[in-house]
């Protein structure tokens, strides 16, 4: 047992849960808001639970929530692998649902074995292209892809609204005075199976395979190490013949890909048609946003980001059942939610903390030994 013991590395255990413990100590915050608003946080948070575990429907919906939370936090876990950040996962969104719903809405007549994969192919293309722009700007003119990510999330937006309201709009709604912006609803035969009765759809299963191929595509294969080679030290990189900026530009496209694939999904798994209220959550409900809270929750890692997209959209979900019952204004369900966020985030900025401390003290360690000699035998 001792020797067992003795092989844990208890520091790297501890970085580990601090997402868990972040998450703890958010929800301890809430429960104090709770009792301030005069509610039980006990009976609060039973409800949450129950209302995203509570029957096969409520797991089902969780599930349906986390399918673009993880396809965005893959997305994510490779961007920060290369070292570059990427806050654009809203934009990418609509420009994939906007590429897979051209293909629905252009060739009705085609079998759903045809359009489905070409249609997420076209999401994932257009996802990716949205995000090689900022890309290019990074590798190659140092522009800032936290600026550029962002404001390409208000361009993606504008071009949704004039589309959805122009040449992309419902027949039946261009004919009307109160136009709703939206496109005309998909095929039957274009929408991905579903589980019978439930809303989860094939998109759940896709999502998870997409992970692990992630994770083989990050620790298994010549392109994933480049990326995170990069994302060491891209001086180093260079000097060893890796394109650094190749791998940047590799990076956030393969990035906003799976941002545009969670934005497919979205249309072709749930909404059968893209709509929006005029703004970027009207139509992602902020998957773009809080997949890179589930890729931090997840430890940037493709297969801990699993489990990390499955908890938060068990708290989206518990959240509105938690709300009917407890009779809480929304605004605690956004409070509780950022709380989370804030939380779980800066545990991840204090893990980098430790960890870059470790090195430190593990080089000063090795230059303050005393080399080794080697022992002379004399024989006679």
């Amino acid at each position: 047992m001792k020797t067992w013991l003795s092989k844990i590395d208890f520091s790297q255990v501890v970085d580990a849960l601090l997402p868990v413990f972040a998450t703890f100590a958010a929800l301890a915050l809430g429960a104090v808001m709770l009792l301030i608003l005069g509610a039980n946080p006990i009976m609060a948070y039973g409800a949450l639970v129950e209302g995203a575990f509570g029957s096969s429907n409520a797991i089902a919906e969780t599930a349906v929530k986390a399918v673009p939370l993880l396809l965005v936090a893959l997305g994510i876990c490779i961007a920060c692998r290369a070292n570059v950040i990427n806050i654009g996962g809203e934009g990418q969104m609509i420009l994939g649902a906007i590429f897979a719903t051209v293909i629905g809405l252009s060739l009705p007549n085609w079998p759903g074995w045809v359009i489905i994969p070409l249609a997420i192919l076209a999401g994932f293309i257009g996802g990716g292209l949205w995000g090689a722009i900022p890309g290019a700007l990074k590798a190659y003119f140092g522009v800032n892809e936290i600026l550029t990510t962002i404001m390409m999330n208000a361009i993606a937006v504008q071009i949704m609204n004039f589309l959805l309201r122009g040449p992309m709009i419902d027949p039946a709604q261009a004919e009307l005075a109160s136009k709703i912006p939206q496109t005309a609803a998909l095929e039957a035969a274009f929408r991905l199976p579903r589980l019978v009765p439930t809303r989860l759809h094939l998109g759940a299963l896709l999502a998870v395979v997409l992970a692990f191929l992630v994770y083989i595509l990050l620790f298994r294969t010549v392109l994933g190490y480049r990326i995170r080679a990069v994302g060491q030290n891209p001086n180093a990189s260079r000097y060893g013949g890796i394109r650094v900026r190749r791998q940047i530009v590799i990076a956030l496209l393969l990035s906003g890909a799976f941002c545009g694939l969670a934005g497919a999904i979205q249309v072709y798994g749930l909404n059968y048609r893209m709509i929006t209220d005029g703004s970027a959550t009207g139509f992602t409900a902020s998957a773009g946003f809080n997949g890179i809270v589930a890729a931090l929750f997840g430890q940037l890692h493709p297969l801990g980001a699993i489990p990390a997209s499955f908890f938060f959209g068990a708290l989206l979900v518990g959240a509105n059942k938690l709300q009917r019952v407890m009779q809480v204004p929304s605004s605690f369900i956004l409070a509780l939610n950022g709380l989370v966020v804030i939380f779980v985030v800066s545990s991840e900025l204090w893990r980098r903390r430790r960890q870059r401390k470790r090195r430190i003290e593990a080089t000063s360690k090795a230059e303050n030994e005393p080399p080794l000699v080697p022992e002379s035998g004399v024989t006679s």
